[in-house]
C-alpha cells in the first residue's frame, strides 16, 4: 500500500478538527439548557417541545445535505455549517421567550444535520486518497468533541461564567477552528463518481475514471435492489443509534430506579457505554482493514445481543453497566459502517445514499426514545431496554449488505484498469 500524499494527509487533519469542533459545539449548550428553562420559567411540557425544535430543524433539512454538497464541495459545505450552528446556539442564549429559543434550536439542528452529512463526506474522500479505511477515527475524534464541550460547559458552569459570554467563546473558538481546518481540506468540490477520487498514489487519471465507469455499469443495481440496500444500511445505523441513545436516556435511570445502585454508580453505565464506544472506533478502522466492514459489524452485532440480552435476563448492577459497555463496544463502526457503504452506493448520484441513510438515521433517533419509553409504562423499563438485543440481531441480519475484506485502493484501480 503506497502512502497518501501530504495534501491528502493534511485533509485528514482538517477533517478530524470538523469533526472535533461538531461534537464540542453541542456538548456545550447541553449542560446549560436547566439554566435555560429556569431563566425563561418554562413548564416542563413547553420546555420538552422547545428542545424537540432541535431534532426537527436537523429533519426538515437534512435530505438538502446531498444537493448542497454537489453545488459546494463537502468542506465549504462543513465549514459554513459549523459556522451556522454556532450561531444559532449563541442566538439560543439571547432568546428573550420559549418561541425564540425553538426557532435558534430549529436553526441550529438544521445546520448541524448538513455539517453532519458534509464532513462525513469529506472525511470519505480523504479516506479514498488513503486506499484504506479512517473513518472510524473521525468518529472517536468526535466523541473527544463531546466530551470537551463537556468539560468547558462544566467548567464554566463552576466558575459561573454568564451562559452569553460562555456560548459566544465557544461559539467563535470552533467556528474560527473549522475555518482554519477549510485552508487544509481537499481541494474544488467533491467527484461525482467517488471512485475517480485521489487514489492513495495521488492518482486518478483518465483510465481510473473509465474503468469506475465500466464498473458502475456493469455492478449498478436496479432500482428495487438499491432501495433494499438503503434500507439495510438504515437498519444498521439505527442499530447504533438506538444504543448510543439507551445510554443517554435510560442507563442511569435502569440503574438506580430499577437495580437500586446509588447514583454515582448509576452514572457510570453511561460513562461504560461511550468509553466503549471510543475505544470500539479507535480500533474500528484497524478492525475493518483486516476482516472487512460485514465481519465487524456482524462481530458488533452480536456483542450488543448477547451482551445486554445477558444483562437483561440476569439483571444485576454490576452485570447491567457491563452490559452497556458491550453494547457501546458493539456498535462503535456501525454509523460509519452505514454511511460509508451508501456513500459507495452505484446507481445514486454523489451525496444521496449518505444524506438518506443520515436522515432517516435521525429519524429512527427521534424515535426511539418514546418507543422505549411506551415500553416501559405498559411493561416496565427492564423490557423497554429489549430493543436493544432485538437492535443487535437486525445489525447481525441485515450486516450481509456490507462490503467485505477490501483491497486497497491503488490495488483497486490496478484491477479495474487491467478490466477495461
Amino acid at each position: 500500500m503506497t502512502a497518501a500524499l501530504p495534501e491528502v494527509r493534511r485533509a485528514r487533519g482538517a477533517v478530524a478538527a470538523m469533526f472535533l469542533t461538531n461534537g464540542a459545539l453541542i456538548a456545550n449548550i447541553l449542560p446549560r439548557y436547566p439554566e435555560i428553562k429556569g431563566e425563561l420559567g418554562l413548564a416542563n411540557s413547553t420546555y420538552g417541545l422547545v428542545l424537540a425544535a432541535f431534532p426537527a430543524g436537523a429533519i426538515l433539512a437534512g435530505l438538502g445535505a446531498g444537493t448542497l454538497i454537489r453545488r459546494f464541495g463537502s468542506a465549504p459545505l462543513a465549514v459554513v455549517g459549523t459556522i451556522l450552528t454556532a450561531l444559532g446556539l449563541i442566538a439560543a442564549s439571547w432568546a428573550p421567550v420559549a418561541a425564540a429559543l425553538a426557532l435558534a434550536l430549529l436553526v441550529a439542528g438544521a445546520c448541524d444535520a448538513i455539517t453532519d452529512v458534509a464532513q462525513n463526506a469529506h472525511g470519505l474522500r480523504v479516506q479514498r486518497g488513503y486506499g484504506r479505511s479512517i473513518i472510524n477515527s473521525f468518529h472517536a475524534v468526535w466523541s473527544i468533541g463531546a466530551v470537551l464541550g463537556g468539560s468547558m460547559a462544566a467548567a464554566a458552569i463552576a466558575l459561573e461564567v454568564p451562559l452569553r459570554v460562555h456560548l459566544a467563546v465557544s461559539g467563535t473558538l470552533f467556528a474560527v477552528t473549522a475555518l482554519v481546518a477549510l485552508r487544509f481540506a481537499l481541494p474544488g468540490k467533491d467527484p461525482e463518481n467517488p471512485a475517480s477520487a485521489v487514489g492513495a498514489d495521488g492518482a486518478s487519471g483518465a483510465a481510473g475514471t473509465a474503468g469506475a465507469a465500466t464498473s458502475a455499469r456493469v455492478m449498478r443495481p436496479g432500482r428495487g435492489r438499491t432501495a433494499f440496500l438503503l434500507g439495510a444500511l438504515v437498519v444498521i445505523a439505527i442499530g447504533g443509534t438506538l444504543v448510543e441513545d439507551s445510554g443517554n436516556s435510560w442507563a442511569t435511570l435502569y440503574l438506580s430506579r430499577d437495580l437500586g445502585a446509588p447514583a454515582a454508580i448509576a452514572a457510570t453505565g453511561f460513562i461504560a457505554l461511550v468509553g466503549a464506544q471510543f475505544v470500539g472506533r479507535l480500533l474500528g478502522d484497524t478492525l475493518v482493514d483486516r476482516f472487512g466492514q460485514r465481519t465487524v459489524a456482524r462481530a458488533g452485532g452480536g456483542v450488543i445481543a448477547v451482551g445486554m440480552a445477558t444483562a437483561l435476563a440476569v439483571p444485576s448492577v454490576p452485570g447491567t453497566i457491563a452490559g452497556f459497555a458491550l453494547a457501546g463496544l458493539g456498535s462503535a463502526t456501525l454509523v460509519p459502517a452505514a454511511m460509508q457503504e451508501a456513500d459507495d452506493l452505484p446507481g445514486l448520484r454523489h451525496g444521496t445514499g449518505l444524506t438518506v441513510v443520515s436522515w432517516l438515521m435521525r429519524l429512527g433517533f427521534l424515535v426511539s426514545p418514546p418507543l422505549v419509553g411506551l415500553i416501559a409504562d405498559h411493561a416496565g423499563l427492564r423490557t423497554g431496554l429489549l430493543v436493544l438485543p432485538v437492535a443487535g440481531i437486525l445489525v447481525l441480519v441485515f450486516s450481509g449488505v456490507l462490503s467485505g475484506r477490501r483491497r486497497g485502493a491503488h490495488q483497486k484501480s490496478e484491477q479495474i484498469s487491467a478490466a477495461v
